[in-house]
C-alpha cells in the first residue's frame, strides 16, 4: 500500500480500508484547516490505485467490510473513472458493506443526477460533506469555496440519487460576533438537507492555519466553553431534521451529546441545561483532533 503524507478519515471510518484516490484536497484553502497544506493536489493514476486494492485484497481479503476513498475529495474524478474503480472494488471485495468518500459541494454539483445515481448503483454508499457552517458570512470568512446554497443543493442532490449524506459542522467558527447566525444558519442548512448524519466538532486552532491570524488580530474572538454550549442550544432549538443521527461527541467538544433528531432534542437540551448549571465542561487539555 502506498500512502503520501498524513492520511485523514472521518471518525466513523476507523475500521475501513483507506486508499488514496487523490493526493490532498482540490480546494485546500479553508482558513481553519491544515490537513492537506503539505501536499500538492493531484489525482493518482488509476493503475496505482488498483494495485493498492490488489495488495489489500491479497493481505486482508474478506476481513475488509468498509472502504474509504481518500484524500480530500475523490469525487473530483470523472464519473467514468469512478465507475470503473467501483466496479473493480466490487470484483475484489463482493462482501463490502460500504464505500464512502469526502465530497466538496462544487464537485458534487458538477455531477449530473444520472451520474450520481450511477455511482450509487455501482456501490458508492455515502459522502461526507464538510459544510462547517450554514451562515453565509462565516463561509466567506473561512474561504470555504462554496456558498450556503451550493452546500444545500449538493446535499439534496446526493439524497435524491440515493447516496447517504453525512454533514460536518464546526462549533465556534463564527466567533462571538456571529454566534447566533452560525447556530441558526447551520440549523436551517441541516433542516433543508435532512442528512442521514450530522456531526459537530468544536474549533481548535492550529498556529499554522490562516484563521490564527484572524484570532491574533481580534477579527475572530473565540468562544468560551459556556458560549459554545449556548451556540449548540440555539442549533438544537432551531433544527428540524427528523431521523438524522446527531453526534457532538468528538474529542474536540466541550460537551458530549448524541441522539437522533428530532426525537432526542428535548433530552439533549436538558443535558445542556444541567451542564450549564454545574459548569462541568471538558477541560482544554483533553480536547484534541
Amino acid at each position: 500500500m502506498n500512502y503520501v503524507g498524513t492520511v485523514y478519515r472521518p471518525p466513523s471510518e476507523a475500521r475501513s480500508l483507506i486508499v488514496q484516490v487523490t493526493i490532498g484536497c482540490s480546494h485546500n484553502r479553508c482558513r481553519f484547516c491544515t490537513m492537506y497544506r503539505d501536499k500538492t493536489f493531484k489525482v493518482r493514476p488509476i493503475d496505482e490505485v488498483r494495485r493498492d486494492f490488489d495488495e489489500a485484497a491479497e493481505l486482508y481479503g474478506p476481513l475488509i467490510e468498509k472502504i474509504f476513498l481518500a484524500d480530500g475529495d475523490a469525487l473530483v474524478l470523472p464519473t467514468d473513472k469512478l465507475l470503473g474503480l467501483l466496479a473493480y472494488i466490487k470484483e475484489l471485495f463482493p462482501h463490502v458493506r460500504s464505500v464512502t468518500t469526502y465530497g466538496s459541494p462544487r464537485n458534487i454539483l458538477r455531477k449530473s443526477p444520472n451520474e450520481l445515481s450511477a455511482l450509487r448503483q455501482a456501490g458508492l454508499s455515502m459522502v461526507y460533506v464538510g459544510a462547517e457552517s450554514g451562515d453565509t458570512q462565516v463561509l466567506l470568512d473561512i474561504d470555504k469555496g462554496a456558498t450556503r446554497d451550493e452546500i444545500i443543493k449538493a446535499g439534496q442532490k446526493l439524497k435524491a440519487a440515493g447516496i447517504a449524506v453525512s454533514v460536518t459542522l464546526i462549533s465556534g467558527l463564527g466567533g462571538k460576533t456571529r454566534l447566533a447566525e452560525h447556530a441558526t444558519g447551520s440549523a436551517d442548512l441541516i433542516s433543508r438537507i435532512k442528512p442521514e448524519y450530522v456531526g459537530f466538532l468544536t474549533l481548535l486552532t492550529d498556529p499554522a492555519a490562516p484563521i490564527s491570524e484572524d484570532i491574533a488580530n481580534g477579527i475572530l474572538v473565540l468562544l468560551s466553553p459556556e458560549e459554545v454550549v449556548t451556540e449548540m442550544e440555539f442549533f438544537l432549538k432551531h433544527v428540524d431534521s427528523d431521523g438524522t443521527v446527531f453526534r457532538a461527541n468528538h474529542a474536540s467538544n466541550y460537551l458530549m451529546l448524541k441522539g437522533t433528531l428530532n426525537r432526542d432534542i428535548p433530552a439533549m437540551l436538558r443535558q445542556i441545561e444541567a451542564v450549564k448549571q454545574d459548569g462541568q465542561y471538558r477541560c482544554e487539555s483533553w480536547r484534541s483532533l
